[in-house]
């Protein structure tokens, strides 16, 4: 607390170790000029019932002039009791009370060289134009000497009113150049004018400093609405919010500690921090608050006075709601990955065991018909039913194929070998296994720019989109077409079919989604396993692209391959 000397070498550190032995915390209070409302602040920012405090150093003399703090304390504790213990030091001699002030030390400076200057400079113009004005002229220049000395703090306003009064008596009021006063009003003006003075000094100080502290105020609540718009505007707002904390409070750093789970009680872990962790234990900080019984927000650089400790045991409970908030967020996230994960699953195995079942049947019935030696087919049935082994073993291969790339795609394993290639040729290998491909019309301009793209993969997409079309589209036409765009060459698989609503759109693309009813030829929703267009649109993005789905014009579905152009000068 200020007004006390500093301790000896080593004392604070003695007191820390005896408040740890007994089971206590130790804390430093940084008092302003206003000591008992920084120790009430603090008891009341801890919760705390009982208040215990030394008895004044000064003697009862001293104490008739100036309240002592415990006094102060004692009348504003409200529902805190505070006990009085007396000590070595109490009621030695008389002592001044100290004055303190926020000012800075120049700004002191001036104002006690004004209180003895400006006094002065009213005596001589007073002194100048003495046949010219009354007192009562002198009398208002003294008050102005005054006031303007309270740019200094009350104490140099003091001493001007009390210097001016003297002057006003010295210089100004008959007989000249003597302290004594001929009439007696002129008696009751030098007093009420130095009187006065002080007054208005005080009111005017008093006026000051409830404007600091409303202008504190403000700050504060301003600080505090940014505190919690951060908490509550931002998906992760902990990082910022303690950012924010830092900056506000001129802190070094500020961090989030809660109490590790395990066999050690004194085991701190930092949560989240903001500037370099300079202390992993409440104890060691230079400030700590305590949040809740495990978690702790603490600052290193300097103490705080007890009202800014205050004000952070507010920012501690919005710390606690953002770190609520973030772990309800990260909880929220895995149930939702694990939901995904349970309906991604129960999707697969339904897909796939209709899918892997209905091809299997026809494999096992066609080859035990084959194997029959009491069953004699003719040659034409025989043919047929290896058809019907080959087509299935195909079915199985697509299955297969489309299960393995989606499963790479989710882990990130697909590294695409980028390299200039045309639309034209892609479409006439990607067409080679694909069941119906003769309805097919390949339209694309051989003169068309290259695109940069992996063979392979843009085959498979190609593959993958026109094979959808021929199963969902009934028996329209389904034509390829591409065409340059600045930078860009896109390919354009168009069908005239029923098409799809545009709310459903991007549903096309998500694994395991059928859409059945959908169009009219998807009366049972069993036709694929809906790994076709998600697989698709896997292996465009990764080679920069986009597959985009949109309407047809006079009905039907489009889907649009675009990827950059090999050599994008050309495109345009």
């Amino acid at each position: 607390m200020t007004g006390l000397p500093a301790p000896p070498v080593g004392a604070m550190a003695r007191l820390r170790t005896l408040a740890e032995d007994v089971g206590a915390s130790f804390h430093t209070v940084v008092g302003g000029e206003d000591v008992p409302a920084a120790l009430l602040d603090f008891a009341r920012g801890a919760n705390a019932t009982q208040l215990v405090i030394g008895t004044s150093r000064r003697s009862r003399a001293a104490r008739m002039f100036a309240e002592g703090i415990g006094t102060q304390v004692v009348q504003d504790s409200g529902t805190i009791d505070v006990h009085m213990v007396t000590h070595d030091e109490a009621g030695r001699g008389l002592r001044l009370p100290a004055f303190h002030s926020g000012l800075p030390a120049a700004r002191q400076v001036l104002g006690w060289v004004l209180a003895v200057a400006l006094p002065g400079l009213a005596t001589l113009v007073c002194w100048v134009l003495r046949d010219v004005v009354e007192m009562s002229t002198d009398v208002v220049l003294y008050f102005l000497a005054t006031v303007v000395a309270l740019v200094g703090g009350l104490g140099p306003a003091v001493l001007a009113a009390v210097v001016g009064g003297g002057m006003l008596n010295f210089f100004l009021t008959p007989p000249m150049l003597s302290f004594d006063i001929a009439r007696v009003e002129n008696v009751v003006t030098v007093v009420a004018m130095v009187i006065v003075a002080v007054l208005v000094v005080l009111v005017v100080d008093r006026a000051e400093r409830r404007s600091q502290q409303a202008a504190r105020a403000r700050a504060e609540g301003a600080l505090l609405a940014s505190f919690a718009r951060t908490v509550l505007t931002r998906t992760d707002p902990l990082p910022r919010l303690l950012e924010k904390v830092r900056e506000a409070f001129g802190l070094h750093s500020v961090a989030l500690l809660e109490r590790a789970e395990g066999p050690d009680p004194d085991e701190w872990r930092c949560v989240c921090s903001s500037g370099p962790v300079e202390c992993l234990h409440p104890d060691d900080a230079d400030v700590d608050v305590d949040v809740e019984l495990d978690l702790h927000l603490i600052g290193s650089g300097r103490a705080l006075p007890a009202a800014d400790r205050r004000l952070l045991e507010v920012v501690g409970g919005q710390a606690l709601l953002a770190l609520r908030s973030q772990r309800a967020g990260a909880a929220a996230e895995e149930s939702r990955r694990r939901a995904d994960a349970t309906e991604t699953r129960s999707a697969l195995l339904s897909a796939v065991g209709h899918d892997l079942r209905s091809p299997l049947t026809s494999i096992k019935a066609a080859a035990g018909s084959l194997r029959d030696p009491d069953l004699h087919l003719p040659p034409a049935d025989r043919a047929e039913l290896t058809a019907t082994i080959e087509e299935s073993a195909d079915r199985l291969t697509a299955l297969v194929d489309n299960l393995l790339d989606s499963s790479r795609l989710a882990a990130g394993a697909v590294t695409p070998l980028l390299a200039p290639i045309g639309y034209d040729e892609v479409a006439v290998r990607a067409l080679v296994g694909v069941e119906g491909a003769a309805r097919v019309a390949v339209e694309i301009d051989e003169t068309l720019p290259d695109v940069l793209a992996d063979s392979f993969l843009l085959e498979r997409v190609v593959a993958n989109v026109v094979d959808n079309a021929l199963r969902h589209a009934g028996d329209a036409s389904i034509v390829l077409r591409a065409s340059a765009y600045a930078d860009r060459v896109e390919l354009r698989m168009v069908d005239s079919g029923p098409g799809v609503p545009r709310l459903a759109r991007e549903a096309l693309f998500a694994p395991f989604q059928r859409l059945a009813g959908v169009r009219p030829s998807d009366r049972d929703g069993a036709s694929g396993v809906g790994l076709g267009l998600s697989v698709a649109r896997g292996f465009t993005e990764i080679m920069s692209g986009t597959l985009t789905a949109e309407d047809t014009p006079g009905g039907g579905l489009t889907i649009v391959v675009s990827l950059p152009a090999a050599h994008p000068e050309r495109a345009r």
